[in-house]
């Protein structure tokens, strides 16, 4: 099998007030850090903030627009995939994802853990969503340590 990169899907609300826009940032800084692609729906709000922090720690994004313009896309997507199927496209940021990181958000992000507990993807609570079945961290640092453990498992069950 060819050697893939990690990819790390950073889901979240829109409407994002400063402090959960700083945490995006932090959490798009750690997926470059470790060296995962960082996964987004490549609008405003979490998925700009977390794609500005992956950017500027040298990192790439990839943002699944729901239209069919990518210049619809944040100033900070290396590549922009328009799918032209609206919220349906969550179900891609989901399975594209080998981790998703859950951000504060409302339906929208809602449905994307949905579907990241159907497709069997681990999903890191750091929104308080508190639902069963994903990894609950308490911080930034906890989530690092819970990102590379998830890595290494990857890697292994996936011999990458």
């Amino acid at each position: 099998m060819k050697k893939q990169k990690i990819t790390i899907s950073v889901i979240g609300g829109h409407n994002i007030n400063p402090e959960v826009e700083e945490l995006a940032y932090k959490i798009g800084n750690l997926v470059a850090k470790v060296g995962a692609t960082l996964i987004c729906g490549g609008l405003r709000g979490v998925m700009e903030a977390a794609s500005r922090g992956a950017k500027e720690a040298g990192g790439l994004t990839i943002g699944i627009l729901p239209g069919k313009d990518k210049a619809d896309a944040n100033s900070h997507i290396d590549i922009a995939l328009p799918t032209n199927i609206g919220f349906a496209r969550n179900a891609i940021v989901a399975c594209s994802a080998d981790i998703i990181i859950a951000l504060p958000g409302s339906d929208g992000t809602s449905s994307e853990i949905s579907f990241g507990m159907v497709y069997k993807r681990p999903v890191i609570d750091m929104g308080g969503w508190n639902r069963e079945g994903m990894v609950k961290v308490k911080d930034i640092k906890e989530a690092e340590e819970k990102v590379k453990e998830l890595i290494e498992r990857i890697k292994k069950e996936r011999k990458f």
